[in-house]
Parts: structure tokens; C-alpha cells; sequence
């Protein structure tokens, strides 16, 4: 039997990547070529933080995002496993300390631990937050690969659902799936990519804010990817004036260098995201819905992939699963 898989974004990939390593085959269908602009993981950060993400998270993230750094090292070999460094302005001290109070896995470093994990913001922090288990990757590198080992295992990937119907088919759409999902909302991101190669960067950095937190993740070669709003909104591609403006005055704040960036790239997308921003499997006759990753997309798809997996061999119902098929 043949798994049809439809949408070849994050949690497609990962069901797949999943499913075929287990010996299954697989076909996916995408209306797309290849990874790009189109599939809302395009433009992920690639952090994965599972401890800094539980601050305003459930306890699955955490969870399950620990075990997502090894699922994605081992299917990708592209994670850099650097930790992740949490800052605030003196003026906002209090958000470090609230954020330390909500998340776990972290060690308090003075000015001189902030210079030795990051030189360039030497002398600028005299307090932060370290988080050594946490990694990052870069999401076009990672999407790129994981579909260039699914070919190589000879995974067919259709622009159209070939003849005939399969018996079992998985739709993992996105917010694409609105139509047999309503209850599925859209939460709008908005990023940047800027180059600025008079800052060096280690890892992924968090400047707290009261108002819009940003994270700074280094592409390498003095490229950095900017992130994210959340703004309950299913308008794509779209990045307002405020957002940017905010963001880049957010840049500014962690290295007056970013001033003088150069902007490469915008973006924006509408993640798919359910009530409780909590993913779910939903099977309904031969139709298995995978969905609603909010903006836990590279932390969480493994998971879904796994018990997506465990499901449809075993016939259990595990944590993201509906109960009820509706």
C-alpha cells in the first residue's frame, strides 16, 4: 500500500521522511516543484529552543521539542548545536527575570560570559540568559534536504494527485486545509534577512521587549534572519510598515551596526494554528489531517510525523490525536 501525502511543507516532509524510513512507501503531492516562498516553513526562524519557546508555550513543546534537535540532526545533519543567548536592555531587566522564571535549562551570565559566547556584543549587555541545549538550522537548508533524501530513496513527488486513489492518504496542507478544518485559524509572521557583516554571531539571539521580542538568527556569512510577529491574521506575504520598523529599531538595539544592514528580504505568512496553538492528527475514513503547527513548526513536526507513524501502524490514538474522528 502506498501513502499519499499531501503538502510537501515541514510536516509533510517530516511525515514522510518519517513514514519511509520505517519502510512504508510514500508518494507526495505539492502543487510546487521544490521548497520555496510558497510553504509558510519557508520562512522559519530554524530555532530550535524548546526551552525558551515553553516560556509562552505548553509543556509538549518543551516536551517534545528536545527530542526534535535529534530527529532533525539525524535526518538532515544541518543543525547547529550552539545554544541559544536571551538579552534585554537595562530598562527591561524585568523581562529577564520573568523569562528566567518561566523557563527552565538556562544559566545566568554576566557582561564577560555574554563577550566570551558572543564577542561582538561585548560591553553593550551586562545580563542575560544562556540556554547550551538548544540548537538551530537554517529551514530552506534543512526542507531542501530532507526532499533531496526522500528522492534518493525514491519517494515520488506529484505537482497533481496521480490515478488511481490511494487507500490511505495524509493531509498535511497547512492553513490550505481550511476546508476540512474549520476550526484552523491563521497567525501572520513577519521577518527580514539582512546582511551586515560587521556583526558575527554564534547563535541565535533574543532581544526581550515588552512589546515585540526579537530574535536574530546567523545565517552565516554576515547574513542574519530577523523574526517574527504574531498578529492573529491569515493575510500572506504581506509585511506591514509598523513591523518592519519595529523589528529593525529591535536590530538597532542589539548592535548599532544592523543601521547600516542591508535589507536582502521580507516575508510574511499566515501559520496554520488551532484554538489551543496546539498541533492535531485527525482521522477521518481513509484521510489521516496533520496539522496546526502554530509557530512550532521545525520543533514540533517531528513529533506528529512519529505518532502520525505509531497510528497508522499500531492503531493507537497518541497525544495529538483526536479522540473522536469527526
Amino acid at each position: 500500500m502506498t501513502i499519499r501525502i499531501l503538502g510537501a511543507g515541514v510536516m509533510g516532509l517530516a511525515i514522510a521522511t518519517e513514514l519511509s524510513a520505517r519502510g512504508h512507501a510514500v508518494e507526495l503531492v505539492d502543487p510546487q516543484p521544490a521548497p520555496g516562498p510558497h510553504a509558510c516553513s519557508w520562512w522559519a526562524g530554524g530555532m530550535l529552543a524548546p526551552y525558551c519557546e515553553r516560556e509562552s508555550a505548553e509543556e509538549p513543546v518543551e516536551r517534545h521539542g528536545l527530542a526534535a534537535i535529534d530527529w532533525w540532526h539525524r535526518h538532515t545533519g544541518c543543525v547547529s548545536h550552539t545554544g541559544t543567548l536571551v538579552l534585554t536592555l537595562s530598562r527591561d531587566r524585568g523581562e529577564l527575570t520573568r523569562f528566567a522564571r518561566r523557563s527552565r535549562g538556562h544559566q545566568a551570565v554576566d557582561g564577560a560570559a555574554i563577550a566570551a559566547l558572543e564577542p561582538d556584543l561585548g560591553g553593550r549587555f551586562t545580563a542575560g540568559l544562556f540556554y547550551p541545549d538548544e540548537a538551530h538550522l537554517s529551514p530552506r537548508t534543512a526542507l531542501s534536504e530532507l526532499r533531496r533524501r526522500l528522492a534518493a530513496r525514491g519517494v515520488a513527488f506529484h505537482l497533481t494527485p496521480p490515478a488511481p486513489t490511494p487507500e490511505l492518504s495524509i493531509d498535511a496542507r497547512g492553513l490550505a486545509a481550511r476546508d476540512a478544518l474549520p476550526d484552523l485559524r491563521g497567525v501572520r509572521g513577519e521577518m527580514l534577512v539582512l546582511r551586515c557583516p560587521e556583526v558575527s554571531l554564534s547563535r541565535p539571539v533574543r532581544l526581550l521587549h515588552p512589546r515585540i521580542p526579537l530574535y536574530v538568527v546567523p545565517r552565516g556569512d554576515g547574513i542574519f534572519m530577523l523574526g517574527a510577529t504574531m498578529i492573529e491574521s491569515d493575510r500572506r506575504g504581506v509585511v506591514t510598515a509598523r513591523s518592519l520598523l519595529e523589528l529593525l529599531s529591535a536590530a538597532y538595539a542589539l548592535h548599532p551596526a544592523f543601521g547600516e544592514a542591508e535589507v536582502l528580504e521580507t516575508g510574511a505568512d499566515a501559520r496554520p494554528a488551532f484554538p489551543d496553538n496546539l498541533p492535531r492528527l485527525r482521522r477521518r475514513g481513509a484521510t489521516l489531517f496533520a496539522n496546526g503547527l502554530y509557530r512550532h513548526g521545525f520543533l514540533l513536526s517531528p513529533a506528529v510525523a512519529t505518532m502520525a507513524a505509531d497510528h497508522l501502524e499500531t492503531g493507537i490514538l497518541p497525544e495529538f490525536m483526536d479522540e473522536v474522528s469527526q
